[in-house]
């Protein structure tokens, strides 16, 4: 007799376009000019922040880059200090092993195609080690003002609760959210939705009593007030 499998909750309705738009107006009277919350001063130490930051939070990012960006904060810098001397400096962050790796050739790739700058296209940026799609988006949106959106854990589970961009990979909401953004609010969206997921729409617990967002939100199992 064939297994019988529970069929699979239907995806949130798609938001309405003045839904989204008005979304976006409060998430930015909240928050006008919002940016990322890892620490850097220059598009190279932004790039190796956001490679350490995979699967990793950002305070222990910013925790350990302090250190090591006033020892090492250009691709040539980094190279110096080679992967040993860089893992004394990242031993506190998840899979520093792999991420270390990653680094020194990404710096060796900097110093050896682009001069030991960041390029600025998506090709060359995805084409560095341990540098993928997410990354590329951040650096691309962050250092470089271009209207990209990085999709994390925290912005897919807000695209789908709420009905904002509807999707079941992350490449999906992220297609959809470049769709159904209107363009005045793009090259902010993805600070406004991480850190809305982060702080509001926890996965756990959200926070909807308190949320500036949850008439528009299709979410059915809203957080009553207590």
């Amino acid at each position: 007799m064939p297994t019988r499998h529970a069929p699979k909750p239907a995806p949130p309705p798609q938001m309405a376009p003045a839904d989204v738009a008005e979304l976006f107006r409060r998430l930015r009277r909240l928050n006008p000019h919002p940016t990322t919350e890892l620490v850097y001063t220059t598009p190279f130490e932004l790039l190796i922040a956001v490679i350490l930051s995979a699967q990793a939070t950002d305070v222990g990012v910013n925790k350990a880059t302090r250190k090591l960006f006033a020892r090492a904060n250009t691709a040539a810098a980094m190279l110096e200090l080679g992967e040993a001397g860089l893992k004394r400096h990242i031993n506190t962050i998840g899979l520093y092993n792999a991420k270390a790796s990653h680094i020194i050739a990404t710096c060796r790739a900097l110093v050896e195609r682009h001069g030991g700058a960041v390029p600025r296209t998506r090709a060359e940026l995805e084409a560095l080690p341990g540098v993928g799609r997410k990354t590329a988006n951040v650096v691309l949106n962050t250092a470089f003002g271009q209207a990209t959106i990085a999709v994390d854990t925290h912005i897919f589970r807000v695209a789908n609760r709420t009905g904002l961009a509807p999707g079941a990979t992350v490449r999906e909401v992220e297609d959809r959210l470049l769709q159904v953004v209107p363009a005045r609010f793009r090259k902010d969206a993805h600070h406004w939705l991480i850190l809305h997921g982060r702080y509001v729409c926890k996965a756990r617990k959200p926070d909807c009593p308190h949320c500036v967002i949850r008439d528009l939100c299709a979410y059915p199992h809203k957080t009553p007030a207590s």
